[in-house]
């Protein structure tokens, strides 16, 4: 994932202030609804207010204005149910061999592409190899395909196909890992591990702006800043979707929107929390509140001064006032965040030990670090993506924090969020502001990608080599009580070592139109809109 930057699903920025740029490409019209006005499409409408994709290639994509999109138009071997755990979604059903590590992948023979070409093995193959093919630009297969047998081979160039990736006929796949993981069909339900349409993908570079897939959905209709419109795939083998669904791209205020019928569907914000939440007031009863597996955290990047010193890392967040600043500037919308694992998660520790507000153990900690005090640090900088001089307010108190209770100054940089994603892969700044939505249900998701050593979104550069031990020992754990004493106490390790402070776990507040009825977020911040129907209130 790019690293999963903190969007929610209708593409509003939840982390920071910042406007992501609209979707690239020129108006794309499918000749099915190329000249078909909204009012005049079969069956009825979902409308959704957002800013669009950044790409719609299963490989590349890593956020969440992209994903919600390719979730629908686009599917895999497997899926999660409403429970988060991995269920057959185009493989039928799947044997383990007694080692644990070769998956036999018994695919349905009814699933077609949206043009209505019949899907084999073949195309997984094709799609796992393309997305491990550096030529792809894939920024997710090193994370979610790495365990595959040949796949980091393949990653680095060394390698032209995977070798742990074998078609034993038409409808058979087998999938050979490098050792037992309890996770493993988890990952395969992320969107680097998607089918996708070798014809399609060889049209030409911009292929994803046409997509066929195999998902409830089809793009057939997309103006540049204007609108997305997405149909029910025909095709579709699973439970079809009942309701086209509109996404007006950056049409207006989206609240105003929604007060006037334009929307269906509105995130809540701050700002009109107060109005949603008012017992008195004509949105009580339609506001939705969903627990979401996320983190929004501060980074300090560990390969450089000063925060290649753990007592300046530890003053930083002794230093800052979190409860404070969930109560009066996030209006409790937020739950403090002592540890990483978000609750709900399997290995969530409600007993984690946090670096909680206390001044005085800060400016102590700075003291016995190796610079000694607040005037002999080097220039701080903090990179957050945005456009402008918007900088939000819990960023700026957290800058008061610091300045108050260390004496530290930290300079604030803004940079365009495409730009900003790669900064980071690179050296980045000292801080850096980032939020993370859980791919899937578990502490791995967190802990190995976060903060491994070498791992592609570590991005504080840190490395611990007793974290690294015990995350590889819960790798392979396959007893999850095991599994679970593993993971907390290398979450443990990691607050304390303090690559990072941990600022808050986010809900999704929604209003809900009363005629849409089974619109739900799970907690990975996915709607399933093929769930959706429309009638009276």
């Amino acid at each position: 994932m790019f690293r999963k930057q903190l969007f929610n699903f209708l593409g509003i920025i939840t982390i920071v202030v910042c406007l992501l740029a609209a979707a690239p490409g020129c108006s794309l019209l499918t000749k099915a609804t190329e000249n078909i006005p909204l009012e005049q499409l079969s069956g009825p409408t979902l409308n959704l207010w957002d800013q669009g994709p950044l790409t719609l290639d299963p490989a590349i994509s890593s956020e969440m204005a992209s994903q919600i999109y390719i979730l629908h138009i686009f599917s895999g071997l497997v899926r999660f149910d409403s429970d988060l755990k991995p269920v057959p979604d185009i493989a039928d059903h799947w044997n383990i061999s007694d080692d644990g590590k070769t998956y036999t992948f018994y695919l349905r023979n009814d699933v077609k592409f949206h043009d209505g070409r019949p899907l084999t093995a073949q195309d997984f193959k094709f799609s796992l190899e393309r997305a491990c093919n550096p030529a792809t630009g894939s920024q997710t297969a090193s994370t979610y395909l790495n365990d595959i047998v040949g796949a980091p081979e393949m990653i680095s160039g060394k390698a032209d196909n995977l070798s742990g990736v074998t078609i034993v006929d038409d409808y058979t796949l087998k999938i050979t890992i490098d050792a037992p993981k309890a996770y493993f069909l988890s990952k395969l339900a992320y969107p680097t591990a998607f089918a996708v349409d070798k014809k399609n993908v060889e049209s030409g570079p911009n292929w994803w702006k046409k997509p066929v897939g195999t998902g409830p959905y089809k793009l057939t209709k997309w103006d540049e800043g204007s609108l997305i419109l997405l149909q029910p795939n025909e095709y579709y083998y699973g439970e079809k979707g009942k309701v086209n669904v509109a996404f007006n791209l950056l049409s207006g205020m989206p609240m105003s929107l929604y007060e006037t019928g334009k929307i269906d569907v509105v995130d809540v914000y701050k700002n009109n929390i107060d109005r949603a939440m008012d017992k008195e007031g004509p949105f009580y009863d339609q506001l939705h509140i969903y627990p979401e597996f996320s983190l929004q955290y501060i980074g300090f990047n560990t390969s450089k001064p000063p925060f290649d010193d753990v007592y300046v890392r530890q003053a930083f967040c002794y230093a800052v006032n979190k409860d404070r600043i969930i109560s009066v500037l996030q209006k409790n919308m937020v739950a403090a965040a002592g540890g990483i694992i978000p609750p709900g998660m399997p290995g969530y520790n409600k007993d984690v030990k946090g670096l909680n507000y206390d001044p005085d153990k800060a400016r102590e900690l700075l003291a016995k670090s190796k610079y000694g005090s607040a005037d002999k640090l080097p220039p701080i900088t903090m990179t957050m993506p945005g456009t402008g001089a918007n900088v939000d307010d819990f960023i700026g108190a957290i800058l008061l924090d610091w300045k108050q209770n260390l004496g530290v100054t930290v300079n604030v940089r803004l940079l365009d969020p495409l730009v900003f994603n790669y900064h980071l892969f690179d050296e980045g700044d000292e801080i850096y502001t980032l939020g993370w939505i859980a791919d899937y249900p578990d502490p791995e998701d967190f802990l190995n990608t976060l903060f491994y050593t070498g791992s592609q979104w570590n991005n504080s550069h840190y490395s611990n080599k007793d974290l690294d031990a015990l995350l590889d020992r819960a790798a392979v754990d396959m007893d999850q009580n095991e599994r679970t004493t593993l993971y907390q106490q290398a979450e443990q390790l990691v607050v304390d070592q303090a690559p990072v402070l941990p600022l808050w776990f986010s809900k999704n507040y929604i209003l809900v139109n009363p005629r849409v009825h089974g619109f739900d977020i799970d907690p990975l911040g996915v709607p399933h809109l093929n769930l959706v129907t429309l009638g009276q209130p």
